[in-house]
């Protein structure tokens, strides 16, 4: 019994403890068509996607927390877990778009909105933050301003944006030791993560919309695998010591798409079920319901 509990928990995103908790009883108590309906939801949204990449995708599943990569004969040759934008004010968005390039050992250009939301809040109370948490203040074109004390009028000039945040590269960097790069309008990408604890965790809505990565560097050498120099040892090699801020592009983009599935059939054939944590299934039901001719969903 306490297997099939655990069986049932890891096909529907919980943490298969074996327990009856109050997260299992709700989906265990989920009517059948509920289901259903999660399954045309996702059939309906895998309608949506191109159907002519010019190569298999990179491919996350923001409801599973789950990043998919595919080899030539559609198999699975990649899986690891993600943390994605949380579902408060942070959605990571749904695209597709085409990965070009990769940096090792990445500085963090911080948004304006996290400058004036978390950076300024912090420096105010805090003489000591930027070199405590690795960042730099700088110009527009790069030049640093300051690393440690933050004068009155530095700190004006960070509210109005005329001066940026960046952290610098290395193990603290909140983006970790790389970043994968597909170029896009909402500035979202994959990286890595000093913070390994959320991967263990089953709902890991944690970011502020890009998506983090458990096996970057797995993930890295499956990118870069027709590049001889780039083997699984020189990816570590360039994430752990290499030169900072190192762009390697791809040989031939590879297609990103970041998808929403409630609903997802595994190889084996099971059937797994996730939540609907940014509402999305719930609005496109909405629209479905009224009919066609359909509005953009």
């Amino acid at each position: 019994m306490v297997d099939g509990v655990k069986h049932f928990q890891s096909r529907h995103g919980l943490n298969p403890d074996g327990k009856l908790g109050k997260d299992t009883l709700r989906q265990l108590n989920t009517p059948l068509n509920v289901r259903i309906e999660q399954l045309d939801d996702a059939l309906e949204r895998w309608r949506w996607l191109p159907d002519d990449f010019p190569t298999l995708p990179v491919a996350v599943n923001i409801p599973e927390f789950v990043l998919r990569v595919f080899s030539p004969d559609h198999r699975i040759a990649l899986r690891m877990n993600v943390v994605v934008g949380k579902a408060v004010r942070n959605e990571t968005p749904v695209f597709a778009k085409d990965m070009k390039y990769i940096v090792f050992r990445p500085y963090w250009n911080v948004p304006y909105s996290i400058t004036r939301g978390e950076i300024i809040p912090a420096l105010v109370k805090d003489s000591g933050y930027l070199a405590r948490k690795n960042f730099e203040i700088t110009d527009q074109s790069g030049r640093i301003i300051t690393s440690s004390a933050v004068s009155a009028d530095v700190l004006a000039q960070l509210r109005s944006g005329k001066l940026l945040v960046r952290q610098r590269p290395g193990p603290t960097n909140s983006l970790g030791l790389v970043k994968f790069m597909f170029p896009n309008e909402h500035n979202v990408y994959l990286h890595s993560t000093p913070a390994q604890a959320l991967f263990a965790e089953s709902r890991r809505d944690f970011s502020h919309g890009c998506i983090r990565v458990q096996k970057p560097a797995e993930l890295a050498a499956w990118l870069l695998q027709g590049q001889p120099k780039w083997t699984l040892d020189a990816v570590n090699a360039a994430m752990q010591s290499g030169p900072d801020n190192q762009q390697v592009n791809l040989e031939k983009p590879v297609p990103v798409v970041i998808i929403y599935l409630t609903a997802v059939v595994e190889e084996n054939g099971e059937v797994e079920f996730f939540d609907d944590i940014y509402g999305h299934d719930r609005k496109l039901n909405a629209v479905l319901a009224k009919g066609p001719p359909y509005p953009g969903v």
